[in-house]
């Protein structure tokens, strides 16, 4: 399955599952009911870090489920890196997770096929977006799909299991004209704190990966499935 966000309906809430790094992994969250995979690579000390070759690997699994949509996951701001990146592993999502310019993804969309659906994470540290200033240099550099993400206060950024506020969400999306996504502590049961959230046109679904895993740091089925479930994402019907 390809899921192009230019041309994905707006009733159709998206479920992205952050961190395989095995085929295991992959056909798991196939079968509990994500839509898009997040693969890590050029992510300095992440747990779920995989090389080149192993994003290549998981991405053609990914692919061959006929279910998900394969997404590297990236603190690198290289543009030929990212290019070389891309074409070696076919990937056509790309979530820019760090605090990338403008300027690179400006120069990264210019060096890639129209088809590359850019995700730049919008980062929030005590309800305020620092990249607030930038979101329209962003939109108009190419991002396709903003996330909103927490950074904590020692500045950690992804996987943090820390929620977002609905009212600081509130407070920062009537800037955008592009799709967001949601991440940061989303569960099963906390949905309804996000009604007002949910409710906004430019909302296309939600991220998740601490709320995916179990006490052992695996993923858990029903721990997905569950998500899907509680928010009503594209495949919930299917697995619930």
């Amino acid at each position: 399955m390809k899921i192009g966000f230019k041309r994905h309906k707006a009733d159709r809430t998206l479920l992205k599952v952050c961190g395989a790094t095995t085929k295991a992994d992959v056909e798991l969250l196939a079968g509990a009911g994500a839509d898009l995979v997040g693969l890590w690579h050029g992510v300095a000390d992440g747990p779920a870090e995989v090389s080149v070759d192993e994003v290549t690997t998981l991405a053609e699994a990914a692919r061959a489920t006929g279910r998900l949509e394969p997404t590297l996951v990236t603190f690198l701001s290289d543009v030929e890196l990212l290019r070389q990146i891309i074409d070696r592993t076919g990937i056509s999502w790309i979530q820019l997770h760090a605090y990338q310019m403008p300027g690179m993804i400006r120069a990264l969309r210019a060096s890639v096929s129209t088809d590359l659906t850019i995700v730049k994470v919008l980062h929030l540290r005590n309800g305020k977006c620092l990249e607030r200033p930038l979101i329209k240099a962003y939109e108009s550099a190419g991002v396709d799909v903003f996330l909103l993400d927490v950074v904590t206060a020692s500045g950690q950024i992804g996987s943090t299991g820390q929620r977002l506020q609905a009212e600081d969400i509130a407070d920062v999306v009537p800037t955008f004209s592009k799709p967001f996504l949601l991440a940061g502590g989303i569960s099963a049961d906390n949905s309804a704190d996000y009604e007002t959230v949910v409710r906004h046109p430019q909302f296309h679904g939600i991220d998740v990966d601490t709320g995916a895993r179990n006490h052992f740091g695996d993923f858990e089925r029903k721990n997905i499935t569950d998500i899907s479930r509680g928010w009503r994402t594209a495949r919930y019907v299917e697995v619930a």
